[in-house]
């Protein structure tokens, strides 16, 4: 076959297909304009760890939109939906989509909380990019608690970064301050609270024992880990069991015990 033949046949082909996707996407254009959407299917992507969010949870706050269920499928406003649950606290992300057949559909994942701050009688978690949402009224998630006089000005119900930068880079200290808790194994399990002083100090409350570990600021975490690791290795022993009350590791290169909370 000559290359011109060969070349106009090639060409009439691509042609044709070209005209048939356009035949075709046109078809699915008109059926979808006669299509009513006829109801909502919701899907809680990681529901199996987190529960702050449920599939009835998500179908309340769908009665922000108004009516859908009945509209034509082009005229239901997806950005609209989305915009309207990205919006809700413990949603990290949504999408929604709509299948041939009418259905909507909502993908929903949650946030991650990585720490609970109890302030009072205010609560909050964060995750670990920093954004605060509220607690759950149903569902607590199992995370390190920091207590006291929590530096951050969330009040009941605020969602979103801390206002200030002080506030933004105490917090990421203090993520990170648990992560290396995390990583090592040992202090996620021994430790079981911890307070924030009025000072702004930090104090951990071992899981067992009497002492009170007075931390400072959540800064230089992996040396004060090291000093109370000595503690318990070297001065602890030296003395009854339960005489220490008060364990001062801020400083460097030095262990200061006292009797007395």
């Amino acid at each position: 076959m000559k290359p011109l033949v060969r070349n106009i046949l090639y060409y009439a082909a691509l042609a044709g297909a070209v005209a048939l996707w356009f035949a075709a996407t046109a078809a699915s254009s008109a059926k979808r304009h006669l299509t009513s959407c006829h109801g909502v299917t919701v899907t809680v992507l990681d529901s199996a760890s987190r529960r702050f969010v449920s599939r009835n949870d998500v179908k309340d706050y769908l009665k922000d939109y108004g009516l859908f269920v009945g509209q034509r499928v082009d005229s239901v406003n997806l950005s609209k939906i989305e915009f309207i649950l990205n919006s809700k606290s413990a949603i990290r992300d949504c999408r929604a989509y709509i299948t041939d057949d009418g259905t909507l559909h909502v993908d929903i994942s949650q946030r991650e909380p990585v720490v609970r701050f109890q302030k009072g009688q205010t609560g909050f978690y964060a995750d670990r990019s920093g954004f605060l949402f509220p607690l759950h009224k149903e569902f607590s998630a199992p995370v390190p608690v920091v207590d006291g006089e929590v530096p951050l000005l969330a009040k009941k119900g605020f969602k979103g970064e801390p206002g200030s930068e002080k506030e933004r880079q105490w917090l990421s200290r203090i993520i990170g301050l648990l992560d290396y808790m995390e990583q090592s194994g040992i202090w996620k399990e021994n430790i079981s609270e911890i307070s924030v002083l009025e000072s702004g100090d930090l104090v951990m409350i071992p899981r067992e024992g009497s002492e009170r570990f007075i931390f400072g600021q959540p800064t230089a975490v992996k040396e004060k880990f090291e000093r109370i690791s000595r503690y318990y290795d070297t001065v602890a022993p030296r003395y009854e069991k339960g005489s220490c009350k008060l364990v001062d590791v801020r400083c460097k290169d030095q262990i200061i015990c006292r009797k007395q909370l």
